[in-house]
């Protein structure tokens, strides 16, 4: 089984959308003596973007908020403004004379097979391949492991244009149904359907209004889900995310007549989930509410084999600990926490004595997986970010650890299960991934304690010999020893005029962890050294790391990113004039503000629907589940002066040289909503006193991440030429 938890998918990383280039396309860096980029193709011409007087009064500061229209994304005032800058963008990015050679090339490196790990239910498996340049990953069943792979769901059929994507599937206990969500261009919610397995066919269940969960499912006969109450008309792509209920529903019947199981009216931005243990004996419910700053989750249960009906408290109240049930055993539940253990640790819990018995005690390193399988307890760990994993027996005796083949990480995508499957597996998977080592998904047999490669791809026109990545480890303003690992091609001279790129996000626990990109090949081949920094806010030092890039504390992040751009430059990999940087989400919101207080540092940036207005991003969609990591601009003083000095589109410097900057966003975006670019791309215009550009690119019919491979590779062609144009770096065909 895997850990039972509510995941909030707020600011996941589904970030910067890199892309693989390979081809006979040769590119020369441009002079080694010059400035290090190009000025723009053409003068600039940005349309006019009017401003209201509207001023808001925080604890008794007045904030002027001139492009709060913006806001209004549906408007056909909006819609024109999206039009006229939309114009500028691409005029600028045509007349940059390699940017169709460089989408070739992207799409020749990208042209390879990707495939998901299996996941059993009986003698049948369920997996996904991608042939290449498909749109969307197709979900195949095959009778063992040696059968012959069946087209099970084709989620490229869902829509003419490949934007309708598979938002979210499961997998019934025997595996008779499949339950998946369509999202349409992009967007997060997601309308949930039902697939019989047996038949290939979808049945007439219909399931609206679902955001940020899927079908859990009990046994074969209904699920589990939450939803919201329908938005106003014209307003589900910005309305407030609130009053989520759990129903479950039963196959077969109407989402009319589905039941409610739980709702609470008191608190609006609480979220909630149940689940059923492996063995159908237990359900699980969940709370979390990070709107008001908590971290944490409560936790319930209740005996289904004793037909109990009222949820008994594991953690009654939501708090800063987390808390996720792993596995049942017997009346008995394994528990992940981080109760008193800021790394997390491995508890038993017994719901008869309410006692708590440590399994696997805290450990120097962070806690990552944790699930069960044949009877095993997998885990892993982080160690200066690379994972190390292990096998424990159920009371907690180590029993093996799994080799990696190099400093690297589990590569956790959808349908690409990591270390999971039930009790009576023989064996389960991993994904390998490292910044040069391809996704490798490796068979771990459980009885022999061995792992051999189940599934190995190559990139064409990729040589991981020709590459090397190291870690380092740099000072940050306040002595803080922050990790970064930067990737560059075999030969690499220390002379600062290496074009670079530094890529960083920073916040909400998550690791940014190495991993393979075939799309970034495109700048490693051409002499770019790839950094990407690991600041405090992360998770790659557990929770107290994490809280170390929070609230009062989210300037260590960006000082953390400063100091890695100085490291850089004071090891020669790079200068100034020499060096971009991109974040995505949070991470948007990251190269926002350091671009603010160091314009001098960078000669590229790229912002990818970041959060731009720390005074209101609560005010949009889940934006409230944020509070926890970024405090309340409404709620507390402190907070609002702390989120006050660092917002992006508050801390633009009338007369500043900016360096160059491309923002990208989407129209469906309902994670990030547009609003945030586009207040952010307006003021930016409005001050920017060089001539370097400011652009802002705004794609339809796509989310917070691309909605098809077609429009990532066309978003990524855009964002790489741009990178190379303005750090110097031009091709010769």
């Amino acid at each position: 089984m895997h850990k039972f938890r509510i995941f909030l998918f707020a600011l996941a990383s589904a970030a910067i959308l890199s892309l693989s280039l390979s081809a006979p396309l040769r590119f020369a860096q441009a002079q080694k003596n010059g400035d290090g980029g190009g000025s723009s193709p053409a003068p600039i011409k940005y349309p006019e973007t009017k401003k209201v007087e509207v001023v808001d009064d925080y604890f008794g500061t007045k904030v002027p908020d001139p492009y709060r229209w913006l806001e209004n994304d549906r408007s056909p005032e909006v819609a024109a403004w999206v039009e006229a800058e939309n114009k500028v963008t691409y005029a600028y990015l045509d007349q940059i004379p390699y940017r169709a050679a460089i989408k070739d090339r992207l799409m020749k490196l990208y042209n390879y097979p990707k495939y998901g790990a299996p996941a059993r239910r009986g003698e049948w498996f369920f997996s996904t391949k991608n042939d290449g340049l498909q749109n969307q990953s197709v979900w195949y069943l095959q009778k063992g492991l040696d059968g012959v792979p069946e087209v099970l769901l084709d989620p490229n059929k869902f829509s003419a244009d490949g934007t309708s994507r598979l938002g979210s599937l499961t997998i019934s206990h025997t595996g008779k149904y499949l339950g998946y969500g369509i999202s349409e261009g992009g967007s997060d919610w997601n309308e949930i359907h039902v697939l019989d397995v047996a038949t290939k066919q979808p049945l007439a269940d219909k399931l609206e209004w679902v955001k940020f969960s899927s079908a859990s499912w009990r046994g074969d006969e209904g699920f589990y889900y939450d939803r919201y109450p329908t938005p106003a008309e014209g307003q589900k792509m910005a309305a407030k995310n609130e009053y989520q209920k759990v129903y479950y529903h039963k196959i077969g019947t109407a989402q009319s007549g589905d039941v409610l199981v739980y709702e609470d009216n008191n608190h609006p931005g609480q979220f909630n989930g149940v689940a059923v243990t492996d063995d159908l004996r237990f359900e699980l419910m969940t709370h979390s509410d990070s709107t008001v700053g908590k971290k944490g989750n409560s936790l319930f249960f209740r005996d289904v084999s004793k037909n109990e009906k009222d949820w008994k408290p594991i953690v009654a109240e939501i708090g800063d600990d987390d808390y996720g049930v792993i596995d049942n055993l017997g009346d008995k539940f394994l528990v992940e926490t981080n109760h008193g253990a800021p790394n997390g640790k491995v508890v038993l819990y017994d719901p008869k004595t309410a006692a708590w018995k440590d399994i696997i005690p805290e450990k120097p390193e962070p806690l990552e997986i944790t699930n069960t399988v044949g009877g095993k307890l997998f885990v892993t760990y982080l160690k200066d970010v690379t994972t190390r994993a292990y096998v424990y027996s159920p009371d907690g005796k180590l029993e093996n650890e799994i080799p990696m083949p190099g400093p690297g990480s589990f590569a956790s995508t959808s349908g690409n299960p990591q270390l999971q499957g039930r009790a009576d597996d023989k064996f389960t998977f991993y994904t390998f991934t490292s910044f040069n080592y391809p996704p490798t998904i490796y068979k771990y047999d459980i009885a022999t304690k061995k792992s051999s490669v189940y599934r190995a791809v190559d990139i064409p026109g990729f040589n991981p010999a020709n590459y090397e990545t190291k870690e380092v480890f740099y000072n940050s303003k306040d002595g803080t020893r922050v990790p970064m690992f930067i990737t560059y091609k075999k030969g690499l001279e220390l002379d600062g005029n290496n074009p670079t790129l530094l890529y960083g996000y920073g916040g909400f626990n998550i690791t940014t962890s190495p991993g393979f990109s075939a799309l970034r090949v495109a700048l490693l081949e051409q002499g770019v050294v790839y950094a990407s920094a690991n600041m405090r806010g992360g998770g790659e030092y557990g929770e107290k790391w994490h809280e170390a890039g929070t609230k009062l504390q989210k300037q260590n992040v960006f000082d953390d990113f400063i100091a890695a751009a100085e490291y850089l430059i004071k090891e020669k990999y790079t200068s100034p004039a020499k060096l971009g940087i991109e974040g995505a989400s949070n991470g948007g919101l990251l190269v926002g503000a350091v671009t603010n207080q160091r314009p001098d540092l960078f000669r590229a940036v790229h912002q990818h629907a970041g959060v731009m207005d720390m005074l209101r991003f609560h005010k949009f969609t889940i934006g409230a589940a944020w509070i926890s990591d970024y405090g309340s601009s409404e709620q507390n003083e402190a907070q609002f002066k702390a989120l006050y000095a660092y917002s992006p589109i508050h801390n633009v410097k009338p007369g500043t040289k900016y360096p160059a900057i491309l923002v990208t966003t989407a129209d469906h975006d309902d994670r990030v909503v547009p609003a945030h670019s586009f207040k952010y791309a307006a003021a930016l215009q409005a001050v920017q006193a060089g001539d370097n550009p400011v652009i802002i690119r705004i794609d339809t019919k796509s989310g917070h991440g691309a909605s098809s491979t077609t429009k990532q590779l066309e978003q990524t062609a855009d964002i790489y030429s741009f990178f190379f144009y303005n750090l110097g770096v031009t091709p010769k065909l």
